[in-house]
């Protein structure tokens, strides 16, 4: 095997402009948020990045109050000519500040700069660009003759894709003429609150958007307060639950888009080289972090030796460490509480008698890492083939006949995504309509798009986001 040795090339942290202390936005100001203080940490160091003010129930009741008075006054009445100059002002910024929201991103989630820099960042300013182009043509979007704005809308976003997650939320809204509250993750506030101050640069005018962090007792507020129109929600299916229980019964809109178990379906004809990388991107993306993330890997029998050690390979070159260094496929969990997760499930992995396999690369000390880890020989009762894990862990289970591989990748309780590999076209239609999965992906994985909706059903959530679909949940049409 040749061995490639690489310097290590690491971002400044610097460019990050990193503050001691952020504090939430509302009403086109920073304030002093009533909230218990939260300290976000850097997963690669564990080190406090900075102190965040959160907001109370208060402050939550004073950011809906800006955007309701921010609704009815401005924005609803602004022609979309004029709301899309806005938008795509936001959208430049992104992009003239990007070096600076990358670096934020990869210290404060743990993801590799060469994701935040390529990925996130990039596709957060294209959910700008695209959905500034719709603002003025919604009245042809084929939603009816006169659709109109919901109002307030109250957004709650994960981890996971920080910025990003918040593009795709604020971004339609905006567009579409509703006003915005929204609560970052506790763990990942930091660009949600750089946003504001590109919001502040754009003059957006005062209470379109409100930023307020704080933990699932300001969601709750959030979700549960009264006038708000709107809930959009990202993350796990238990709070999902939680949130659809809560606003059952009252007037407010709500979409979610929750976890996955996706099946990654490799036949016999399809390409294996091209298969690993597939499957590589697939699971061990933003270390696993993905809610469509291809985490159960379904190999037809006769090729699957091939394809685990052609995979294993793979996976041994893959490099893990500081987020910050260009080099890095795999950053840092997200926290300690992920990371405890992710072991407690792969320690069930085993003791159900998977057969597992560890990459052998070496593994920083300090912070929170997980070495990529495939386990072989797993049967669909096994947890880690039922249960979303969240991490960079692979299952890998086999099939004969392609009724066979529809049946297992159908047995979930999800329906977020899903993958084919083979090079027959017409295999991929048949089986593409058999899927029970909001989105299926052929002979790729992981591919977004403004322009694609995005969104799942059954315990996946419901509702999209992306794409002309999209701006449906944030109008009444």
């Amino acid at each position: 095997m040749p061995a490639f040795d690489y310097a290590p090339a690491p971002e400044s942290r610097d460019i990050a402009n990193l503050k001691p202390s952020y504090r939430p936005f509302i009403g086109g100001e920073f304030v002093t948020g009533s909230g218990e203080p939260l300290k976000t940490l850097n997963p690669a160091t564990e080190e406090v990045l900075a102190e965040v003010g959160t907001a109370s129930a208060a402050d939550v009741d004073t950011a809906v109050q800006a955007a309701r008075k921010a609704y009815e006054r401005t924005w609803s009445r602004m022609p979309g000519a004029e709301r899309a100059k806005y938008v795509f002002r936001i959208a430049r910024l992104i992009q003239e500040r990007s070096r600076e929201l990358a670096v934020l991103e990869s210290l404060d989630n743990g993801k590799p700069i060469r994701e935040s820099r390529d990925a996130d960042v990039p596709t957060a300013a294209a959910h700008f660009f695209y959905h500034a182009g719709w603002a003025d043509k919604l009245d042809y979007a084929g939603l009816g003759p006169d659709p109109r704005p919901l109002g307030v809308a109250g957004q709650i976003i994960p981890w996971n894709f920080p910025l990003l997650m918040l593009a795709w939320k604020i971004a339609p809204a905006l567009a579409t003429g509703n006003t915005v509250v929204l609560k970052p993750a506790e763990t990942t506030p930091l660009t949600a609150l750089v946003f504001a101050e590109i919001c502040q640069q754009a003059e957006l005018p005062p209470g379109v958007v409100n930023i307020v962090p704080g933990a699932g007792d300001t969601g709750a507020e959030l979700v549960n307060h009264p006038d708000i129109d709107k809930i959009a929600f990202t993350g796990s299916t238990e709070v999902g639950k939680l949130i659809q229980r809560s606003v059952a019964g009252t007037r407010k809109k709500l979409t979610l888009e929750l976890g996955g178990k996706a099946a990654n379906v490799v036949f016999d004809d399809a390409p294996l080289d091209q298969a690993v990388e597939g499957i590589v991107n697939g699971i061990f993306y933003n270390q696993g972090h993905v809610c469509c993330a291809g985490s159960r890997l379904l190999a037809q029998e006769s090729v699957v030796d091939e394809l685990l050690a052609k995979l294993r390979y793979r996976v041994s070159t893959l490099r893990l460490g500081d987020p910050l260094d260009k080099n890095t496929d795999i950053g840092a969990i997200n926290s300690a509480e992920q990371l405890a997760r992710i072991r407690e499930l792969t320690e069930s992995g085993e003791a159900e008698g998977a057969d597992r396999w560890t990459s052998p690369c070496p593994v920083p000390e300090r912070g929170f890492f997980f070495a990529p880890t495939v386990f072989s020989g797993v049967q669909q009762s096994m947890r880690i083939a039922r249960e979303e894990i969240f991490g960079p862990v692979l299952s890998v289970l086999t099939f004969r006949t392609p009724d066979e591989a529809v049946a297992k990748a159908n047995n979930t309780p999800y329906g977020l995504s899903a993958g084919i590999w083979t090079e027959k076209g017409s295999r991929i239609l048949w089986m593409a309509n058999q899927l029970r999965a909001g989105v299926v992906w052929a002979n790729t994985f992981n591919r977004f798009d403004p322009a694609a909706p995005f969104g799942g059903y059954q315990e996946s959530g419901f509702g999209r986001e992306g794409g002309r679909t999209g701006l449906e949940a944030y109008l009444d049409a």
